[in-house]
């Protein structure tokens, strides 16, 4: 008898990058209800590419193979201020699309649409997932293609691609610092206004014991 968890368990991987302009690839497995969810830390105006493939367990060759159509995946992508900017039901092997329009960080979460795999797979499936933020998410070999560049002028409009990438990235981390300014700031007022807070509120239990007297 196969048993079902109806609570979904998330957990949540922060993926902190320094530079955005990178291909992150990892695999992970996942059960029937569960959720998996990674933390993007992304400029504003960039584009991020995911791609991703299931596998399930053979007991038989005891071995991961690919799913099989009928399988179906779920991703959610939502941004800094909680909004989602993605919903959208998949395949066993797809990709999606989306562009942050607020820097910080964005919320990919990805769950399988049935319960079914569990019956003939040991209740895991196993997802590969390859994120590709930035520069890295154009395909230039069909931009040349598209618009007929030759090899130079493909050249020139990667590098500019990669220096605007790079002014995002340059704008994001002002925008960090700034964040992190605005906390230390607020925890030093914090820490210079609570002795004072406190003295008052000493100063008015001495008070109102004084006058009950």
């Amino acid at each position: 008898m196969v048993s079902v968890r109806m609570q979904p368990c998330v957990l949540s991987v922060l993926l902190l990058n320094v530079f955005y302009s990178f291909v992150s690839s990892l695999y992970f497995h996942i059960g029937e209800t569960e959720k998996k969810c990674f933390i993007e830390e992304i400029p504003d105006e960039t584009m991020i590419i995911g791609n991703y493939r299931t596998q399930l367990y053979d007991k038989q060759r005891e071995e991961y193979l690919p799913a099989t159509q009928g399988l179906g995946m779920f991703v959610e992508v939502k941004d800094p201020d909680d909004k989602v900017i993605l919903s959208r039901q998949y395949g066993s092997e797809g990709r999606f699309t989306f562009t942050s329009h607020t820097p910080g960080e964005h919320q990919i979460c990805l769950h399988s649409n049935s319960s079914k795999f569990s019956l003939f797979a040991g209740g895991m499936l196993r997802v590969h997932l390859d994120i590709q933020v930035g520069e890295h998410a154009n395909n230039y070999a069909e931009i040349a293609a598209k618009d007929k560049l030759t090899e130079l002028q493909l050249r020139v409009r990667q590098l500019v691609e990669q220096v605007d990438q790079i002014q995002k990235e340059q704008n994001y981390q002002r925008f960090r610092e700034k964040y992190f300014q605005d906390v230390s700031h607020s925890t030093n007022m914090w820490i210079f206004w609570w002795p004072v807070v406190r003295s008052l509120y000493v100063v008015a239990i001495i008070t109102w014991h004084t006058k009950s007297w």
